[in-house]
């Protein structure tokens, strides 16, 4: 399974893991991948600051990555800072309404959470600013190219710089800009993902940015067979999200008492790509709270970043309530394999594994 990723980034496999749990990530770096953690969650500079700093004293000395969430384009002077007078009351109202007929409770007194920071432009930053504090070998953004005073920022400070694409053309913009390496978000992937399938998106991507810029494999790997796919298409190395919500350390963070159960009973037709949880499409479980958006009496979705502030609180209550059939959670098709909670090490033996088991029966087939 070694690529050349692996000296690049004094790592043991190409195996990459997005996830929100820094108890995932350092995990994942310790098993000899690089765990990558997602800081949209953080609305306090401090408290991320708190996480990578338990990151670098519980990771074995071991490199680990970031996520933020920032868009190119900055936010013309001007714009009210107050975002939530752009969210229209009918929106509010519906959303009330709906949680009521849905039977998720109010959070009790004192324990409602602002909307996510991390989405706005400012926090993001700020998220950048953080982690150059502390020694992450990666910073990837999950709304493609990042400012170009941003990769600057970052390169300058020896971290590669990392964007998602969706789209060839996607990737050659990126390329164009700076960035490092090119994540092929497929279709069936869990969160943001475009139209096109990982088996056309990562090789098209592949033969787009050319043989010097490294491609990350991503959208439905959950084993080993999908890593050797992943590699036989022309990646250097997978990125994975959804297989670690299925994991032990995980919980260390998930607050929803349901959402294991909602995962395990999921097959991979249970998802559904939809604007309502960011105002991007995005890849959810399907549940009783996405379907109610497809209702005739349903707005339509607002843009990034407001339709985030808008359900913002109503993710809080679901969350709060523990009910597995309204959960809102972002997860790929590979949910329909995620039939057991298990440690992240063992996790990453398996997928070891069996890549090893199946490229050695591939050599078998070749040599008929």
């Amino acid at each position: 399974m070694r690529t050349h990723l692996c000296d690049a980034f004094g790592i043991e496999y190409p195996i990459f893991a997005f996830t929100p749990s820094e108890h995932v990530a350092a995990a994942v770096s310790r098993a000899g991948g690089l765990g990558v953690l997602g800081c949209v969650r953080f609305n306090d500079a401090e408290e991320l600051d708190r996480v990578l700093t338990w990151m670098d004293e519980n990771t074995d000395g071991k490199p680990y990555g970031v996520d933020v969430v920032m868009p190119m384009k900055v936010p013309t002077e001007g714009t009210s800072t107050d975002l939530s007078t752009y969210i229209p009351d009918d929106h509010k109202k519906w959303v009330d309404e709906t949680l009521l007929k849905l039977g998720v409770p109010p959070l009790p007194e004192g324990e409602g959470r602002e909307g996510v920071l991390g989405w706005l432009h400012s926090m993001a930053r700020s998220h950048v600013d953080v982690a150059l504090q502390h020694r992450p070998v990666l910073i990837a953004n999950a709304l493609g190219t990042p400012p170009n005073d941003v990769i600057e920022q970052c390169q300058a400070a020896g971290l590669k710089v990392a964007a998602l694409a969706g789209a060839p053309k996607h990737a050659v913009s990126h390329v164009a800009n700076g960035v490092d390496i090119i994540i092929a978000q497929g279709y069936e992937a869990g969160g943001h993902t475009g139209e096109i399938a990982s088996m056309v998106l990562t090789p098209d991507i592949v033969d787009a940015v050319g043989p010097d810029v490294p491609v990350l494999g991503a959208g439905g790997i959950g084993s080993g067979r999908q890593i050797a796919a992943s590699l036989a298409l022309g990646a250097a190395g997978v990125w994975t999200g959804s297989i670690w919500l299925g994991t032990e350390e995980y919980r260390n963070l998930a607050s929803n008492t349901g959402w294991e159960t909602a995962f395990l009973r999921a097959t991979s037709s249970d998802t559904v790509r939809t604007r309502i949880y960011t105002g991007k499409p995005a890849r959810l479980l399907k549940t009783k709270w996405t379907e109610a958006w497809t209702e005739e009496d349903a707005p339509a979705p607002l843009p990034m970043p407001l339709q985030n502030l808008l359900v913002s609180d109503a993710h809080n209550r679901i969350n709060a309530s523990g009910d597995p059939d309204v959960i809102s959670m972002p997860v790929g098709q590979i949910v329909g394999r995620m039939n057991e909670v298990r440690p992240v090490s063992e996790v990453v033996a398996d997928l070891v594994a069996e890549f090893e088991a199946t490229v050695k029966k591939l050599d078998g087939i070749a040599g008929i």
